[in-house]
Parts: structure tokens; C-alpha cells; sequence
């Protein structure tokens, strides 16, 4: 059997798409010609996003909005579907991050970090749900390997993210009988993003650990998230909903963990308190 996955004509819907992972997905949509909309805080990454995404010739909507902000992000759901009708696929992906030991980390750094990651999702799902195609949606949200394996200095990313974790399986029961998928992505090292650089591989030496604790040997890629975003979203994964999947290299075996805390350790005595 040959596969090709085409999404011509289809909208597809990225909150936080305007800048690494995310917008490495948003492009890969764009790419196999599906009309994509972007949303992010920043009008300026928005404006350089949908520049970019229009190089390939197809539809483009560009919104700002805060996650954190429920009417916000209901209005910028409004504008991309006037515009291109239907969602077909949602990803979720916008997030906050820092590292910091819990008895060092203040109240309000607590709170940004679950505000964004895990009620900023439930924005964004409850505000898209009236407009997700029925039956055929697929919803897909971005969560990190904190969610399940416990790591240092990443209680609030822990927190925020095993509760996206949770909430992507109950939405898979409740909506699963109005045709709609929902799964979640945990992405591993992937290089070339921001949070990598920051969280992980700060330093050359830090890079070079992390890169050694991966079974494969290699970071990732955008294009390893994304192609994994674009078969969720296809109907060759039409009976895959509620599920969890790694795209690490075999990392959230053993190596984001050691990983992640090294850098944390390099911080610790700079880290101080956060928020």
C-alpha cells in the first residue's frame, strides 16, 4: 500500500504556531496544502509567520491572542473560521517554561506556567469545540515528557503538562462520539528550538550530554514532530484517539531526565527565584 497524505483544502488550526515546534508543524500543513491558521501572543511573530507560511503559495490566517485569555482566543477562532470555514485539525501547542526547584519558585511562577500550558489548552479546545468538523476533527495537543517522567526543577511543567495529558484522554471519551480524535504529542530534544537551547543544551557541553543520553544518538527535528502531527491528523490513524505518543528517540526510556537535570544542576546556584 502506498501512502500520500493530502490536505488540500483542509483548515488547520496552530495556537502557538508561529515559532518552533509549532510552527515547524504549521509548516508542514502548509506544505501539503491545507489552509493554516496561526495564532500567537506576538502580533510580530504572527506577521513573520504568515509571511513565511504564504511562501508556499497557499492560504494563510494569522491571529494574536494570549492563550491565557478565554475571549481572546474565542475571537481569534471566530476570524480563522469566517475565513476558512470548519476546523479540521487543531493543535495545541503554546507553552511556558523555566528552570527552578520547587521551594524556590514563587507563586505567580507556579501559576504562568499551569495558565499557559494546561488552562491555556482547555481555552483553546472548549472555545474550537463548536467549530470542529463532525465527524473527522482531529484535535492534537503538544505535551513534554515532564508529564510522566518526574524530573527536577519542572514541578509546575510536570504539573501542567500531566493535567493536558489527562484532559486529552476524558475529551477522547466525551468527543469521541461526535467523530472527533483527540491525541497528544511528546516531543524529545528537538534541536533548533528556543526551549531546547535554554532547558537542555544551554552550554556546548550540555549539548553534547544530551545528545549522548539519547538512544538514537540524535536530537530531533521539526520535520519528526510534524510528520508525526501530519499522520495523527490523516485518516490513516482514523482509530487513534486518547493516546500519548513520545516522538524522542527512545528518550523518555532514559534520557531526558539526566538530561534536563544536568542543565538544571549547571543553574542551581543562579536559578533563585522565579516568577
Amino acid at each position: 500500500m502506498q501512502i500520500g497524505i493530502d490536505f488540500t483544502a483542509r483548515h488547520v488550526v496552530v495556537f502557538g504556531g508561529t515559532t518552533g515546534i509549532n510552527f515547524g508543524i504549521a509548516d508542514a500543513f502548509a506544505r501539503q496544502g491545507a489552509r493554516v491558521t496561526v495564532a500567537s501572543r506576538k502580533q510580530e511573530n504572527v506577521d513573520a509567520a504568515v509571511t513565511a507560511l504564504r511562501a508556499h503559495g497557499g492560504q494563510v490566517c494569522g491571529v494574536a491572542a494570549d492563550v491565557r485569555d478565554f475571549d481572546a482566543v474565542g475571537a481569534a477562532i471566530a476570524t480563522s473560521v469566517d475565513q476558512f470555514g470548519p476546523i479540521d485539525v487543531l493543535i495545541s501547542g503554546a507553552a511556558g517554561n523555566f528552570l527552578c526547584e520547587a521551594k524556590d519558585m514563587s507563586s505567580n511562577g507556579f501559576k504562568v506556567v499551569v495558565d499557559i500550558d494546561l488552562v491555556g489548552t482547555f481555552h483553546v479546545l472548549r472555545q474550537a469545540h463548536a467549530h470542529l468538523r463532525r465527524p473527522g476533527a482531529s484535535v492534537i495537543n503538544i505535551t513534554a515528557p515532564q508529564s510522566f517522567v518526574p524530573m527536577r526543577y519542572q514541578a509546575h511543567a510536570s504539573a501542567a503538562k500531566a493535567g493536558v495529558d489527562q484532559f486529552t484522554r476524558v475529551l477522547a471519551l466525551e468527543w469521541g462520539e461526535e467523530g472527533i480524535r483527540l491525541n497528544s504529542i511528546s516531543p524529545g530534544p528537538i534541536d533548533g528550538t528556543e526551549g531546547f537551547r535554554k532547558l537542555m543544551a544551554p552550554t556546548p557541553e550540555d549539548r553534547e550530554f544530551a545528545r549522548k543520553q539519547v538512544p538514537m544518538q540524535r536530537f530531533g527535528s521539526l520535520d519528526d514532530i510534524a510528520n508525526l502531527s501530519l499522520f495523527l491528523a490523516s485518516p490513516y490513524a482514523a482509530y487513534i484517539s486518547g493516546a500519548l505518543i513520545p516522538c524522542d528517540g527512545g528518550g523518555a526510556l532514559e534520557s531526558v531526565k539526566p538530561a534536563l537535570e544536568a542543565a538544571g544542576n549547571s543553574y542551581r546556584g543562579t536559578l533563585g527565584s522565579q516568577g
